[in-house]
Order: structure tokens, then C-alpha cells, then sequence
């Protein structure tokens, strides 16, 4: 058993989920920005802490795309190392950088940059997708809203009966973020002030 790899993961892992924390603030950050919401006044700490988690289970799809993303550099980096004695390697931007730093560079050492550099693109592109799916979200939400195109899918009952049908934007532990059906504005409403939420046109089950 290889108790130094073991050592390794046990310090990454903590590493990789504080960095998906820091993401998911980031993503919710510019989502709401996106709609002129400041979230961090709305968010509490296990919503921040649990927001890695919150984004896979609501989005499936996010977790495949991320591992398909992983699995693809990692396939591509594999490929680089296999060929990192032909020129389209070296010439690459970032090989060819080392190499200007580091011009008698081993073969092996060469590889081992280049398995480096694997970790370094896993981080920008799970970066790159969970900010554009943030903003991209937010962008569409408000055209939504501004356009008058939005889908009232639940059915809020309130705790003193008052049933809404609502365009649902986004919810946490503590508050839901709603505009209810012939209104434009967003309302935030504490979670403890509703009795019920109803999917009234659920798409899986039609």
C-alpha cells in the first residue's frame, strides 16, 4: 500500500472541497448579482458550506459535465506525456515556457511538469464552469423576469393560507426567492413563513 499517495489525497481532499466552497460562493455570487441581490445577506454558513454539494444534487448534469471535463485532461494529459519528446509538446505554451526557464530540463522532468500542469487545468475549467453557469444562469433568470417569459411551476401556501403560483428562482435554508405570477418583482421570503410548496407542472412527470 502506498501510504505516501494516501497521505497526499487525504491533504488535497480538504484542499478541493474548500476550493469548491470558495466556487460555489462565487457562483451564487454572480448570479444573484445578476439580479441586483446581495445573497451573502440572505445565506447562512451551513448554506455556504453545503453549496458544493446543493449544485450537484440540484444539477445532475453538473456533476457529469465535471467529470467528463476531468476524465477529457486527463485523457489529453496522458497523450502529452506519452508525447512530450515531439515538438508540438515542447512548443506548447506552457511546456515551452519551462523549457525557456529550465533549458537543460530532463525528459522526466519535462513529464512531470506536464502532470503538474493537469491539476492547474482541472482548477481553471471547473472555475471557468461553475462561474459561467452562475452568470449564465442570472443573465437568463432576469431576462425572464424582464421579458415576462417565466414558467410559474410551484404553488407557494403561505401559514396564513394565501396560496401563490410562483416563477421559483433559487432557495436556501433560510429564504426563497420567488416573483409571483402577475408581479415583476423578486420576493424573498423567509422559509418559516411558508406552510407548502407545490409542483404544479412538473416536467418528469409529464
Amino acid at each position: 500500500m502506498d501510504y505516501k499517495s494516501i497521505e497526499k489525497l487525504q491533504t488535497l481532499l480538504p484542499l478541493g472541497y474548500f476550493y469548491l466552497i470558495v466556487l460555489g460562493i462565487l457562483k451564487d455570487g454572480v448570479f444573484f448579482f445578476a439580479l441586483g441581490i446581495n445573497f451573502i445577506k440572505f445565506s447562512s454558513i451551513t448554506d455556504v458550506l453545503m453549496s458544493p454539494i446543493s449544485d450537484i444534487t440540484r444539477y445532475p448534469i453538473l456533476l457529469v459535465a465535471v467529470a467528463l471535463i476531468i476524465y477529457s485532461l486527463f485523457l489529453y494529459n496522458k497523450f502529452q506525456i506519452n508525447n512530450s519528446h515531439k515538438n508540438w509538446v515542447r512548443n506548447s505554451f506552457a511546456v515551452k515556457r519551462f523549457l525557456n526557464k529550465n533549458a537543460s530540463a530532463t525528459d522526466q522532468e519535462v513529464k512531470n511538469f506536464i502532470k503538474n500542469q493537469f491539476i492547474t487545468s482541472i482548477l481553471i475549467m471547473i472555475g471557468c464552469f461553475f462561474l459561467g453557469g452562475g452568470l449564465g444562469f442570472g443573465i437568463s433568470a432576469r431576462d425572464r423576469i424582464k421579458n415576462n417569459d417565466m414558467k410559474f411551476n410551484y404553488r407557494i401556501t403561505y401559514d396564513n393560507g394565501k396560496d401563490v403560483d410562483v416563477y421559483m428562482i433559487d432557495s436556501n435554508s433560510v429564504y426563497y426567492f420567488y416573483v409571483e405570477k402577475g408581479q415583476k418583482n423578486i420576493t424573498i421570503t423567509p422559509a418559516g413563513s411558508i406552510e407548502k410548496i407545490e409542483i404544479i407542472k412538473n416536467r418528469m412527470l409529464e
